[in-house]
């Protein structure tokens, strides 16, 4: 599986923006996503999952109620909705896949798949 993560950019604090995460391979239908993000100095911590299908999400305390993680199968494609965007949003964000479906787990490691991130900066 490969994927590719899309939509980020320059934003102010309070607007929003929506991330693509694109992928290759019939199997991806069958795994978890997650979204990830690592701003400099950090490490790459958890932001939002998925399982399958989309009817089971995971979401960080720091993004819950202000991100949104949904996905389009017949597309091959997850999203991440972001609004209400702070200062301290700005990283650089990773999508990943888990072909065992364990969208609940939230380290890095245990995801089998990564894409490319895509820089969001939210100015103040």
């Amino acid at each position: 599986v490969q994927l590719q993560a899309s939509g980020g950019g320059l934003v102010q604090a309070g607007g929003s923006l929506r991330l693509s995460c694109a992928a290759s391979g019939r199997a991806f239908s069958s795994y978890a996503v997650g979204w990830f993000r690592q701003a400099p100095g950090k490490e790459r911590e958890f932001v939002a999952s998925t399982n399958w299908n989309g009817g089971s999400t995971h979401y960080a305390d720091s993004v819950k109620g202000r991100f949104t993680i949904s996905r389009d199968n017949a597309k091959n494609t997850v999203y991440l909705q972001m609004n209400s965007l702070k200062p301290e949003d700005t990283a650089i964000y990773h999508c990943a896949a888990d072909m065992d479906g364990r969208y609940l787990y939230t380290t890095p490691a245990v995801w089998d798949y990564w894409g490319q991130g895509t820089q969001v900066t939210v100015s103040s």
